[in-house]
């Protein structure tokens, strides 16, 4: 008698959690779901205690932390921290407090302005938060690759983007002033996204770079932190053959207004967000 046939049970989903302080970890996600389609998401916004970047370093790893062991203990086998304030000041403290593997957005963006400029000693213009800036983290990263960094705060552009104003006036005046600034102090091969709502305005940066006369390569540091999480995966979707891998899905926590999370949420993500579960994480 001839031996049974193995079955071939599919592999399990991979479920991902990433963790924001609020809606920009979304263009994560957002750059996220072509890249592992098979994949289920689970989406932390921890609105309720934003902005992350006005808070001392132990409050901002405790609550991280918080939201890691939420992530964790919902399944997820590999977290994606999509906050810049988070990843710079407490991503030894999660890693230290989950078993799963942890990715942070500044590493995967400094790592793409590498790729862009080979030679050593290239230089970066990072605009940023002002917490991120003044954490000096990208220019760490970066100069740990023979890179430098000329970080630059850009406070205005937060509010702008959740207003809404994408692509106003206003906004590119704002732009203007900065960019006009930032290239009085360096000459950058590369403009460095360092917030994750800033992708939603890059069209508007790039075009102010070149009105201003820069040829910089603009790098988005949500993308480059997608594409760093698809590699450790080892999952590299085709997007020339049809897959038959599931869609990919993804649920949403707010620890505050779900309403205004599903309404600001759609837009960063740029799907709708039917639904959202609140969670309490305390003070």
């Amino acid at each position: 008698m001839s031996a049974p046939t193995p079955s071939l049970a599919a592999p399990p989903r991979p479920i991902i959690g990433v963790f924001d302080s609020g809606f920009g970890g979304l263009t994560v996600l957002r750059a996220l779901l072509p890249r592992v389609p098979s994949a289920h998401y689970i989406y932390l916004g921890d609105t309720a205690r934003l902005p992350y970047g006005a808070k001392s370093q132990a409050t901002i790893a405790r609550y991280a932390v918080e939201s890691a062991r939420f992530l964790a203990d919902r399944g997820c086998n590999y977290l994606v921290i999509a906050c810049n304030t988070a990843t710079a000041l407490a991503l030894d403290d999660i890693r230290s407090a989950v078993t799963i593997p942890v990715l942070g957005v500044i590493e995967p963006g400094a790592l793409a302005a590498k790729r862009t400029i080979p030679e050593p000693g290239g230089d970066v213009l990072v605009l940023a938060t002002a917490a991120t800036v003044q954490s000096h983290a990208y220019r760490t990263a970066c100069a740990a690759l023979g890179l430098r960094a000329t970080e630059v705060a850009c406070p205005l552009l937060v509010p702008l983007v959740e207003e809404g104003w994408t692509d106003h006036p206003v906004t590119r005046d704002v732009l203007s002033i900065y960019l006009t600034e930032a290239l009085t102090r360096c000459a950058p091969q590369a403009v460095l996204l360092g917030c994750t709502h800033y992708p939603l305005i890059a069209d508007a940066i790039e075009q102010t770079l070149r009105s201003l006369g820069s040829t910089a390569i603009l790098i988005d540091s949500a993308d480059a932190t997608a594409a760093a999480a698809t590699a450790a995966l080892g999952h590299i979707p085709s997007r020339d053959t049809p897959t038959t891998e599931p869609p990919p899905t993804f649920e949403c926590f707010a620890t505050d207004s779900v309403e205004k999370f599903k309404r600001m949420g759609s837009f960063f993500l740029r799907r709708p967000i039917d639904h959202v579960h609140h969670l309490d994480l305390g003070g």
